[in-house]
């Protein structure tokens, strides 16, 4: 059975004009992500604020997608007998 998003998790209103810092991981993006996307498919919040969590979202995933690609890059080296360190970015 799918668990249903939380519709009482509220999420901070994304500052106007400001990007807000990057998750400290993979895990605090996604659910950040998550609760902003369920905040949208409300239809409670004004067009704004709609606009920037939008935003907000979108970087979001593009961290996401930066985490997953230098995960799948690590794991491909490890599959080639090598081990390098993590370079954060």
């Amino acid at each position: 059975m799918s668990k249903a998003p939380d519709s009482s998790a509220k999420t901070a209103p994304v500052p106007r004009g400001q990007t807000l810092p990057a998750p400290a991981s993979y895990e605090l993006a996604l659910s950040e992500l998550e609760q902003l996307v369920a905040a949208m498919e409300g239809g409670q919040l004004p067009l704004d604020q709609l606009l920037d969590n939008y935003r907000r979202g979108a970087e979001l995933l593009g961290f996401c997608r930066e985490r997953l690609v230098a995960v799948e890059q690590q794991v491909k080296l490890l599959d080639a007998g090598e081990l390098k360190l993590w370079e954060d970015s």
